[in-house]
């Protein structure tokens, strides 16, 4: 979609640890610690995958992770007998397994030039900052390791999964360069587009890695699908929808102006069925997304940028008793 306004600095919230305006800044994502702490990053929904039989498991990953072998006893599962060691003693050996309970933490964070739009508060592109930060920090607290992928229109920083203060602080970094090198929200050139983005997320996940994915998801395809449903089969994924409300919703004001970088248009926002037309838009957009988040039995998470994210994921992530406190306010 066309840029249509610019950040109105007086829409600016009073609270100043929220994000806001243009550009993503540095005390404030340093400052998202804060909201992590009271975080706790596990998935709600059981997953798909089976162990054996039909009961489900909370836990995606490479499986069972060998522990040790010892003598089998009667009621040990004959599937798990080690043959060479029973053959070399010459008395029946088992193997024991444990679950693999490690989950790295993938950042896949949209700061494409579609992102670097906004009508209050901040731009998308520092409300996904935001978020990607704080999650960074929850996961940090969690003793999980931290990666991220974060593209630009034509660039891309692959941070790979580390358990490091330092690793938490080079995805701000990161971040906030390739936030600050956005410029307009028409890019200037062909940009990468969402399937690139995914491909790379399946190269790059290992099973058992949670995926959260910020983006407008403005370019969602069938080929995304098609990627997400590999993503998923071996790793938890939650989509973060990131979105202004001027993108919902037309305002109700009688003629605006609009632009793509080059050209101005007046339109007249009175027009008939213009609003309902504009808003169908969007929700078609949404319901696509949310039909598929449906299918792989994935997270869709609504974020829109004039809503509180530390709320937001205090709502979704925090541990009991701040989750109810969220959820009244």
């Amino acid at each position: 979609m066309a840029s249509l306004t610019a950040l109105s600095p007086s829409a600016h919230n009073s609270n100043q640890h929220l994000p806001q305006g243009v550009y993503a800044n540095l005390d404030n994502l340093l400052r998202t610690r804060f909201t992590a702490s009271k975080l706790n990053l596990k998935f709600p929904r059981p997953s798909k995958a089976l162990l054996s039989g039909p009961i489900r498991t909370r836990f995606k990953g490479r499986g069972m992770e060998f522990e040790e072998v010892r003598v089998y006893q009667p009621g040990d599962d004959i599937r798990t007998i080690d043959w060479r060691v029973t053959a070399r003693t010459q008395v029946t050996h088992t193997k024991l397994f444990q679950e693999e309970r490690e989950k790295p933490v993938l950042l896949v964070v949209d700061q494409r030039s579609t992102m670097f739009f906004g009508s209050q508060q901040c731009f998308k592109s520092v409300y996904a900052a935001h978020l990607a930060t704080t999650l960074g920090w929850a996961a940090l607290h969690q003793n999980d390791r931290i990666g991220a992928l974060i593209f630009g229109d034509n660039e891309q920083k692959d941070l790979r999964p580390r358990r490091s203060k330092h690793a938490q602080l080079n995805l701000i970094h990161e971040i906030i360069a390739f936030n600050h090198a956005l410029t307009s929200p028409v890019a200037q050139q062909q940009a990468q587009s969402l399937q690139e983005l995914l491909t790379d997320a399946l190269r790059v996940a290992k099973p058992g890695t949670k995926v959260f994915i910020l983006s407008d998801f403005h370019d969602f395809s069938e080929d995304c699908e098609k990627s997400l449903h590999l993503l998923a089969r071996h790793n938890d994924v939650a989509l973060f929808q990131i979105y202004d409300q001027l993108e919902r919703s037309w305002p109700q004001a009688s003629q605006l102006y609009v632009s793509n970088g080059k050209e101005q248009m007046r339109v007249d926002g009175k027009a008939k069925d213009f609003h309902k037309r504009y808003e169908q838009q969007f929700q078609q957009r949404r319901i696509a997304l949310q039909n598929c988040a449906n299918r792989l039995a994935i997270s869709l998470i609504d974020a829109c940028v004039q809503h509180d994210p530390d709320r937001l994921l205090t709502s979704l992530f925090g541990k009991t008793k701040d989750r109810s406190k969220a959820s009244r306010l």
